[in-house]
């Protein structure tokens, strides 16, 4: 009885110094999660149109400091069809986030001058990125809001319309003073070669 007491009293000991002695180590939560459920463009899209989409609020739902990401994600057995990644531009890609904190992020989809006329669905996912310790990205949690939107049916011609006025839309005035400075370089090109002409000709 003693020599069982003398071993479980041995063990105990042992157990705390081993437990003293070692690194006291704090597991922190990731969390993640988005200010809305769903985004839904009500008019139909035209081919090769540039749009704003809502921002998409992700928020830091953890306990501690964590880095972020957004992309385009698909699920399987849908019926619409998925609009391709590379449509879609994140302002920013990446950020950091203390907890609770929230960070807008800007979605914009362009679309080609031909396209696929119907309905369209996606996941416009936020996601906190951990670093592995070789250095890799590992993807734990994440959160979404599910994206539906429709594509008009058009032809090439219209596309390419569409992002003509899509791109004046969006840079204008620099494309009025671009196109103004190209036409007083022309403009003085020709009036030097007249003015020239006619020099010559005295």
């Amino acid at each position: 009885m003693m020599s069982k007491l003398k071993h479980g009293q041995l063990f105990f000991v042992v157990f705390a110094i081993l437990l003293f002695l070692s690194p006291i180590v704090a597991f922190g939560r990731i969390g993640v999660g988005v200010g809305t459920g769903k985004i839904q463009v009500d008019k139909p899209l035209k081919a090769g149109g540039i749009y704003s989409l809502p921002a998409l609020p992700v928020l830091n739902t953890g306990d501690e400091y964590s880095e972020y990401g957004v992309s385009v994600e698909y699920h399987e057995g849908v019926s619409q069809i998925r609009p391709q990644r590379e449509w879609f531009r994140f302002e920013p890609q990446s950020f950091s986030l203390d907890p609770g904190q929230v960070q807008l992020v800007k979605v914009t989809i362009t679309l080609p001058a031909k396209i696929q006329p119907g309905d369209y669905f996606a996941y416009l996912e936020g996601h906190p990125i951990k670093k592995s310790v070789s250095g890799q990205t590992s993807i734990g949690v994440a959160a979404a809001a599910k994206l539906y939107f429709t594509i008009a049916p058009s032809n090439i011609i219209q596309g390419i319309y569409y992002r003509f006025i899509s791109l004046y839309d969006r840079y204008h005035p620099w494309d009025t003073i671009i196109l103004t400075v190209i036409f007083i370089a022309i403009a003085s090109r020709f009036i030097g070669k007249r003015f020239k002409f006619k020099v010559a000709r005295r």
